[in-house]
């Protein structure tokens, strides 16, 4: 997962800020990021989103998480405490490793924008190292467009509810995992798409 974390601080992605290679916070980043991927490896669930927020992977350098949920200090940001929230109650938070289309964030320190076509052709290849032996949900249009993986709704903008019942539906729901019983671990019933 180190070589994985290294690849994507070496690479530019269009006009995105790699927050693992630039400013003073990368090298925490990058440590950060290969520890969670190294937690997750064998998550049997990926959920991918589009990009960044500007408030939560672009300060804390885990997909939808932001620095206040990591260490009580720096920016929230919404779309990760309605993630987060949603995974802890579905029973899935140690169960899904999170990413997004584009790695990088797209905007300024202080905006988000849509990444480009282009931004996400270079993504998309992050993706599809961690999709190997994984059911991949995409949460967003953008994503599911990139993945080709079944979608459920964004969170933001009123989306919090339609985004829990959608990954209710797409990852327990879909009988893709249910709960083995012992020590509530969830066991892959049928191949990973």
């Amino acid at each position: 997962m180190r070589a994985l974390v290294d690849r994507i601080a070496a690479t530019r992605i269009g006009g995105t800020f790699n927050q693992y290679a630039e400013g003073p916070r990368a090298a925490l980043l990058r440590e950060r990021l290969a520890a969670y991927l190294a937690a997750r490896e064998d998550a049997p669930v990926l959920l991918v989103g589009e990009a960044p927020g500007y408030r939560g992977a672009r300060v804390s350098g885990l997909p939808f998480t932001s620095e206040r949920q990591l260490t009580g200090r720096g920016p929230a940001e919404a779309t990760a405490t309605i993630v987060q929230r949603a995974l802890r109650e579905l029973g899935l938070a140690g169960h899904v490793l999170l990413w997004n289309v584009v790695p990088t964030h797209p905007g300024t320190a202080i905006s988000n924008r849509p990444p480009t076509t282009e931004e996400i052709r270079a993504g998309i290849a992050f993706v599809a190292l961690l999709a190997g032996g994984r059911r991949v949900v995409a949460v967003g249009r953008v994503a599911a467009r990139a993945t080709g993986a079944p979608y459920v709704r964004h969170p933001s903008h009123g989306g919090a509810e339609a985004f829990r019942t959608g990954l209710q539906g797409a990852v327990v729901g879909a009988d893709r995992l249910l709960p083995s019983g012992a020590g509530g671990r969830w066991a892959a019933l049928s191949p990973c798409e």
